[in-house]
């Protein structure tokens, strides 16, 4: 058995969003229309509940361990029940919450060697000491176990796979390398126990469809619900498909592409404050509800 946490189903700046006065972020702040505060998307996995490993860390990671128990000290004086961190692209989102665990607990961080060469490049991550946290390759549709900072197994596998994506943001406007892995999807798995973790695609390409079929659970990208809503709501200039997200809704949106693919629960994460489907009783809440989808408070823990 597997225990799953939530810590954030937000997109990047979380709802609501410093700097953002749109409707959604008003309504997170006054706790109107139904609509809670959500941290930006990480999950934690545990095969004990002891020994927990994250899911990226979101640039929310210090007030996430704090709202979330089961990740707080338990023993001594200094301690963590986090044994390791599992990054699955170099985006803000989903690496500056390293810096906040720099005091020296030892755990293991798992990322593909592109992720790895973006912090080699930043010496800012250099906080984070080789002698307390080990940085381990991840090699693509090569299974590996993870392990506890004392070498114990911890009985979780992980296998990683490349999903359609794009370099991060900050990265934008060098020299492509057309064989760069940018962004990977995880399986989880604990014996007969496992899910998928998708949090940034840019299509359900046929491969992806195969490989998710008959999953058990798939956290997916819901980023936005419409391609251009951004755009239509004057927040931005991009497109989701030009920030590698595919959009919920459309005949090439992740509601219509996962109709032929049999997973039995489908959970979105990685929802920007644009989208409407945060709000409980939208039209577009209905609709992804009636095709099976869920979007989970942050703070749910999924037993597995």
């Amino acid at each position: 058995m597997m225990r799953i946490l939530v810590l954030g189903a937000a997109a990047g700046g979380g709802v609501p969003q410093w700097n953002c006065n749109c409707g959604i972020c008003r309504s997170a702040r006054q706790g109107g229309n139904g609509i809670g505060r959500s941290a930006q998307a990480s999950v934690a996995v545990s095969a004990d509940g002891d020994h927990w490993f994250l899911i990226n860390a979101s640039p929310d990671l210090r007030q996430q361990i704090t709202d979330n128990p089961q990740l707080h000290p338990r023993h001594g004086l200094r301690h963590s029940p986090i044994s390791g961190v599992l990054l699955t692209n170099g985006d803000v989102d989903a690496i500056a919450g390293l810096l906040t665990m720099r005091e020296g607990s030892p755990f293991t961080l798992y990322a593909h060697d592109n992720v790895l060469s973006i912090l080699r490049a930043n010496s800012i991550f250099n906080v984070l000491s080789p002698v307390h946290v080990k940085r381990q390759p991840i090699r693509l549709e090569e299974p590996f176990a993870l392990t506890l900072p004392d070498g114990r197994p911890s009985g979780l596998k992980v296998t990683a796979f490349a999903v359609p994506g794009k370099v991060p943001l900050y990265l934008e406007g060098g020299a492509p390398d057309p064989d760069a892995v940018d962004t990977i999807g995880l399986l989880i798995e604990n014996g007969d126990s496992r899910f998928y973790y998708v949090a940034a695609c840019a299509e359900v390409t046929p491969d992806l469809a195969e490989r998710l079929a008959g999953a058990p659970m798939v956290f997916f990208d819901g980023t936005l619900w419409q391609d251009d809503e951004m755009i239509k709501g004057g927040l931005s200039a991009k497109t989701g498909r030009r920030m590698a997200h595919l959009a919920m809704s459309g005949a090439q949106g992740s509601i219509e592409s996962f109709k032929s693919i049999a997973v039995d629960r489908k959970i979105y994460l990685h929802i920007n404050n644009s989208n409407p489907a945060w709000h409980p009783d939208s039209p577009e809440r209905h609709h992804l509800t009636q095709a099976g989808w869920e979007i989970l408070p942050d703070g749910t823990e999924i037993s597995l």
